[in-house]
């Protein structure tokens, strides 16, 4: 099944075809690192972690930029309440930022560009914009004029009517128009800034992303990621500042995840439910967090409770001991019947695995082809109590593949199942040893069969050859 994507540029699903043959580039918009990343956050990254894994499975060599933002407003504000400098409030926070995303088992973007190490770039697009006619410069500010830019509201299907001052826009005297936008902000003496033609400022927010987006991935790239809210004004204006720099789309596919409330409310400070991952992850695992935020599928709205956290935590459960119970079968040489009417169901699961991601990323329907697999397990151990080699290993490799490397779902095995797979393994071992040894002494090689035994005893193993048998024990240990 072809790959199709639901592009919020249009509001419809479409097949998704890369720009570049068997390459795919992608920008998602990362953290504004002033505060620890809530659950909320958390569910866009992961979002775009399996996007990226999926694409990855697929063939794909999947480029991922997601920047910091490490200077704005609420940056300066935290810098200020703290007593510590906006450069180590930065730091703290994308220290704690990416602590998170290696706890939750979300992949290392390819590049993570701070818009501090960018201001010279930055500078240049303001510049560029200000030549063209699109931007105007009013006592050191710098301003997009968005009635200068015709398609401007063509991602969020926000109209000139509805941009009209009130609703979200603050009135300034100086812009031309209630909704233009900051591209660069005039910095008073003393605050962190940097010289430009207009004067010691700093860059605006939306500038930032579109100017690093552009310099890493091309003045078009196939997907931009992020979350609902960032809609309008974000991404409106990103598109409006790259698209008149260029004249070209600035990205293919727009893709946006919905809300994340907890216990039905939006998640706030003033409401006393804003849940860091940090906290989160002191409640439940991160498998089970993880599983529980693509649960859902991402287009639709996910509310963090304990009763769908009781589910997801039993829900992994499930997945776990089903690949527990596989891993504590004794293996034999040879596949049977059985053994090929699993992989056959494993087969078949995978394929609907597929079917359901290749149709715009639907884990609910992925997550349910993964149990389709862990009860096909079930049956067959509560029927068998061996499996053939292959058959096991092949089970066990796909298994691994749809849940850990594509959704993301770190596996864990209890440590008795694994201790009772190593004794399986140590017997088989042993037995190989022994038969070899046997066949030495066959054809009376004594003086290599003795030094099998002889290094064997030197690790802690004792050999004990009888008429009819040869037999072996583990040395007890003396203490």
């Amino acid at each position: 099944m072809t790959l199709r994507i639901f592009n919020t540029l249009g509001m419809r699903k479409e097949e998704f075809k890369p720009l570049r043959e068997g390459e795919v580039r992608i920008y998602a918009c990362g953290p504004t690192v002033y505060d620890f990343i809530h659950i909320g956050n958390a569910r866009a990254f992961i979002v775009a972690d399996v996007v990226r894994r999926y694409l990855e499975y697929k063939g794909f060599k999947v480029t991922l930029v997601s920047n910091i933002t490490d200077i704005d407003d609420k940056i300066i504000r935290r810098a200020q309440e703290t007593g510590l400098s906006i450069q180590e409030i930065g730091e703290i926070y994308s220290d704690a930022y990416f602590e998170d995303l290696a706890a939750l088992n979300i992949k290392k973007p390819s590049i993570n560009p701070r818009a501090t190490q960018h201001i010279s770039d930055i500078i240049m697009a303001v510049q560029k914009l200000i030549e063209k006619g699109y931007a105007y410069e009013v006592e050191g500010d710098v301003y997009f004029d968005i009635l200068k830019f015709d398609d401007y509201g063509k991602l969020s299907g926000n109209k000139m009517e509805a941009l009209e001052a009130g609703a979200r826009i603050e009135v300034n005297p100086k812009k031309k128009n209630p909704a233009d936008f900051a591209l660069w902000k005039a910095c008073k003496e003393g605050e962190l800034g940097w010289h430009s033609p207009w004067g010691w400022g700093r860059p605006g927010w939306h500038i930032e992303c579109s100017t690093m987006a552009m310099k890493y991935l091309g003045e078009t790239f196939d997907i931009h990621m992020g979350g609902k809210d960032l809609i309008f004004p974000h991404h409106e204006n990103e598109i409006a500042q790259a698209e008149a720099l260029t004249g070209k789309p600035l990205a293919r596919y727009w893709i946006h995840n919905e809300w994340l409330t907890v216990n039905g409310q939006k998640m706030s400070k003033s409401l006393g439910n804003f849940i860091t991952v940090k906290d989160a992850l002191k409640m439940y695992s991160p498998q089970v967090l993880r599983f529980f935020l693509i649960s859902a599928h991402y287009r639709s709205p996910v509310d963090f409770n304990k009763e769908s956290m009781v589910a997801a935590k039993a829900n992994v459960e499930r997945i776990f001991s089903a690949l527990e119970r596989l891993i504590s079968l004794k293996e034999r040489d040879k596949n049977g019947e059985e053994d090929e009417e699993l992989i056959s169901q494993v087969q078949e699961a995978k394929r609907k695995f597929e079917e359901a991601m290749d149709d715009d990323f639907n884990t609910p329907l992925a997550i349910a082809a993964i149990f389709e697999i862990v009860k096909a397990i079930n049956i067959y151990v509560d029927r068998n109590d061996e499996i053939g080699t292959e058959a096991k290993k092949e089970v066990y490799n796909v298994f691994k593949t749809l849940v850990e490397d594509i959704l993301g779902i770190k596996i864990e095995i209890k440590k008795k199942y694994l201790e009772g797979r190593e004794e399986a393994i140590l017997k088989n071992l042993m037995e190989i040893i022994l038969e070899v040894r046997q066949e030495m002494r066959r054809r009376k090689e004594w003086k290599i069969s003795d030094e099998i035994r002889d290094k064997l005893q030197k690790i802690g193993f004792i050999i004990e050859d009888t008429p009819k048998e040869t037999r072996w024990r583990l040395k007890e240990e003396t203490h």
